[in-house]
């Protein structure tokens, strides 16, 4: 190792300033004055001394003479000295200042030099700090062949610290060295755990060593454990460390309350352990594989099942864990769950469109009615995509306002992210839609938008102001005065009508006045009455609320019929209607019916109380006629005979219509009772026939009858039955013409016996066809007699008193008339009504 490990550090460091020193040694030394010019300038002035010697004459070359030269010499030697002089120093202020221009820029390049050096050297032990990653010391190489620098030791110390694991080192290092890759590997030394953390790449690489995770230096091993000893001790949470045999070593009270035993001694010899088996062989593989175990768990403490979050971590010390109780951690966010599904599913409820954008503007939430509102797929909702992209899709299918600067508003929407208070706006869709939009900034920094269609309430809301309009201008289109009153007893609304009728002002109830100030206002007309407290009550009453209607009879003479008509909204609608013109009409009417009555009744009375009168005297008349007839007061000649015969008949007929009379009087005054026997049905044809077949021939008419085969028997009145027949037969034979025929039938038919009467007469005209069955009502029976207008009457009221009915119509030929009697007897009286 020591051939391949050198040290980096203050040796280099020297000889980098020495080599510095010695180039300025060498630049200073070129910077001396030349000593060719010292030489030049000495030759100068030997030769110019020499000079002046030569030039004196030979009998002065005693001493005086030389005294002579020289004193002649020393201006000019003077000179030259001079001159030498000026030369020299003019040369050597060039020479200094070049030198020293070339020792400021040496100065200048000696800084950068020595700046760059500690740049370098600061950035070499930053890339050194970040490459051991806080370890204390570390070896680096660039190159396989290259000797590793070891910093923060020296060879002879990191020998001491391996000790016996120093041949496991070496390998480790010529491994890295040789392959690239990662390494990481734990050893045992003296001074205790050391790991070793590699990696090499392209032949350069570095080593980290450092002390192991929990390792301590020797003084500080003491206070640490017991400083962690004395914090778990008094933790809440159940801690714990097992040996390299997986027996525990160490318990916290915590864990041995946990797992329900007296002592943590008692704990460990008994082997009681908080993880079931299937969570410590988990903690095993994970351990062996990342050295460390961290999941939730389910754990029983204190006989009470709980959520417990479990870490363990494994090292050359065993295995140390502990488990943190997080049950109402969990409880607390699976009721957070339940809330937010409670409020997801409530919000997929709301009618109002609701989506959540977070802070990155993504799609966060949103309820169903989003979906309905923009018609958006649920696959691309779940995407959560981002505001942009939604606006976009529905800019496409034309679900947003129509923008002239679409990316300027979408601008502005976004600006609802940095806002503090709720942005509210409307949209106006293309398709007639208007939204009311709501954004609200959240807490975290997106938004949440609120969409509620407003389209039909607007539309109502037109509608509603349409119809509020329409409402007035129908309410003073009416003839009726009409007032609402609210729930509080104020005036509301009022139509000209009202105004009207009480010779009221507008401005008078401009104020909402109080339905008691509105009857003050009217008590003019109204006079002191009543009807206004009803109304007061009816308006102001908090109990049960009911229509109430009045009259009013003002001391103008004006009726008013008055009305109070509770409203849902707990309002009153109080109406006048001047029915003054119809009060005077309706009891005109009254008198003239009380009138009518009284004189039906007096005709009624009259004519009952004559026709009984006059019977009497017939039936004298008839008996005697009889006797007469009879020969009981002697023999009669032919024309005796024939005026008693003419008399007899002119006495049935006036007995006839004296009963008829009488009929319908006793009809009228409802005496008249049914003789209701079982009737045949032939039979009473029959003698109905003979009883008219002296009319007939003289009339010179057919009669034809026809009995239906089931006619059989029915409950009546068989003398009203004749009387009736008899009638129909004579009015047909009355408008019948000579040699026409009249028909009797009489069949079975759906459960009613039908009796019909056929002539061969004009037919009934148009103009009396609703007065046929009208009393008193004779018609022309063509050359016949004209009668006085009773028979028909009578049929119709004794088909009335069986329950049948009576129809007279025309035929193909003539008048047909048809009798139905119910077999079943329902709908008889005993007299009419």
């Amino acid at each position: 190792m020591a051939d391949r490990i050198r040290t980096s550090g203050v040796p280099r460091q020297r000889r980098g300033r020495e080599r510095e020193g010695a180039r300025l040694t060498a630049g200073l030394r070129r910077f001396s004055l030349p000593g060719g010019v010292v030489r030049r300038a000495c030759g100068g002035l030997a030769a110019a001394f020499l000079s002046s010697t030569l030039f004196v004459s030979p009998a002065a070359a005693g001493w005086e003479a030389v005294s002579t030269a020289a004193g002649a010499l020393w201006p000019v030697a003077g000179l030259a000295a001079a001159a030498i002089a000026g030369l020299a120093a003019l040369r050597s202020h060039r020479v200094v200042k070049h030198l020293r221009g070339r020792i400021e820029a040496a100065e200048r390049a000696a800084a950068d030099a020595a700046a760059s050096a500690a740049r370098a050297r600061a950035e070499a032990q930053a890339c050194r700090i970040l490459l051991c990653d806080g370890a204390p010391a570390f070896l680096l190489w660039t190159g396989r062949e290259a000797p590793a620098d070891l910093f923060g030791r020296t060879p002879e110390t990191l020998r001491a610290e391996l000790g016996p694991s120093t041949p496991a080192f070496e390998t480790a290092l010529a491994r890295l060295r040789a392959e690239d890759g990662s390494f990481s590997q734990t050893l045992d030394t003296p001074t205790g755990p050391l790991h070793l953390d590699g990696k090499s790449r392209s032949g350069a690489g570095i080593l980290l060593l450092a002390p192991a995770t929990g390792a301590t230096s020797g003084h500080e091993a003491g206070p640490v454990a017991s400083g962690l000893a004395a914090l778990l001790d008094a933790a809440p949470a159940p801690a714990w460390l097992r040996g390299a045999d997986g027996a525990l070593s160490y318990v916290n009270p915590a864990f041995v309350a946990a797992v329900g035993a007296a002592t943590a001694e008692e704990a460990r010899a008994q082997g009681l352990d908080l993880l079931d088996g299937k969570t410590r062989a988990a903690a095993a593989s994970a351990e062996g594989t990342d050295g460390h175990f961290r999941q939730r768990v389910k754990a029983v403490t204190k006989g009470q099942r709980r959520q417990m979050e479990v870490v363990e971590v494994a090292g050359a010390f065993g295995t140390a864990g502990i488990a943190i109780d997080v049950t109402s951690e969990e409880d607390a966010r699976a009721e957070m769950k339940q809330a937010v599904a409670a409020h997801r599913r409530t919000l997929d409820q709301l009618t109002t469109a609701v989506a959540i954008f977070g802070a990155d503007e993504r799609l966060v939430f949103h309820n169903a009615a989003y979906e309905r509102l923009f018609d958006l797929s649920p696959a691309f909702l779940d995407q959560h995509p981002p505001e942009g992209e939604i606006l976009e899709d529905l800019r496409t299918r034309r679900k947003v306002p129509e923008q002239a600067d679409f990316r300027g508003w979408r601008a502005q929407l976004r600006e609802a992210y940095r806002a503090i208070e709720p942005v509210n706006d409307w949209w106006h869709l293309p398709g007639g839609q208007m939204l009311r939009v709501v954004v609200t900034p959240n807490a975290e920094g997106g938004v949440t938008y609120l969409f509620d269609d407003l389209s039909e309430h607007v539309a109502l809301e037109s509608r509603y102001n349409n119809l509020i309009r329409i409402q007035g201008e129908t309410l003073d289109g009416l003839a009726e005065a009409v007032a609402v009153f609210g729930s509080d007893g104020r005036l509301n609304l009022y139509n000209h009508a009202f105004l009207g009728l009480w010779s009221l002002e507008a401005r008078a109830l401009g104020e909402r006045p109080h339905v008691d100030a509105v009857a003050a206002l009217c008590r003019p007309l109204h006079g002191e009455t009543s009807a206004f407290a009803r109304i007061r009550h009816a308006v102001t009453t908090i109990g049960p609320r009911e229509a109430v209607t009045l009259r009013i009879e003002r001391p103008d003479g004006r009726v008013l019929d008055g009305a109070t008509q509770p409203l849902p909204d707990g309002g009153t609608m109080v109406t006048f209607r001047d029915i003054t013109d119809s009060v005077k009409v309706e009891r005109a009417l009254i008198e003239r019916a009380e009138a009518l009555e009284a004189a039906d009744k007096l005709k009624n009375a009259f004519v009952g109380h004559v026709s009984y009168h006059l019977r009497t005297p017939l039936n004298t008349l008839l008996g005697y006629a009889d006797m007469l007839r009879d020969g009981l007061a002697g023999p009669l000649n032919t024309r005796q005979q024939d005026y008693l015969e003419h008399m007899r008949q002119s006495s049935d007929q006036l007995r006839a219509l004296i009963d008829d009379i009488l009929d319908l009087a006793s009809i009228d005054a409802g005496a008249m009772e049914l003789d209701l026997s079982d009737v045949d049905v032939g039979e009473t044809v029959l003698g109905v026939a003979e009883a008219v077949r002296d009319p007939v021939a003289e009339a010179g008419l057919n009669l034809a009858v026809s009995v239906g085969p089931d006619a059989g028997h029915f409950v009546a009145d068989g003398r009203r039955v004749r009387q009736i027949l008899f009638n129909l037969l004579s009015n047909a034979i009355a408008v019948s013409p000579a040699g026409g025929t009249v028909s009797l039938g009489v069949v079975r038919r759906d459960g009613a016996l039908v009796f019909t009467v056929r002539d061969e007469g004009p037919g009934v005209p148009t103009e009396v066809a609703d007065t046929l069955f009208e009393r008193f009502e004779s018609r022309s029976a063509g050359p016949r007699h004209r009668g006085v207008g009773l028979g028909l009457a009578i049929v119709r009221s004794f088909m009335t008193l069986h329950g049948g009915s009576v129809t007279v119509a025309p035929a193909a030929k003539g008048t047909i008339a048809t009798c139905i009697f119910p077999l079943s007897g329902e709908g008889r009286r005993e007299a009419a009504e």
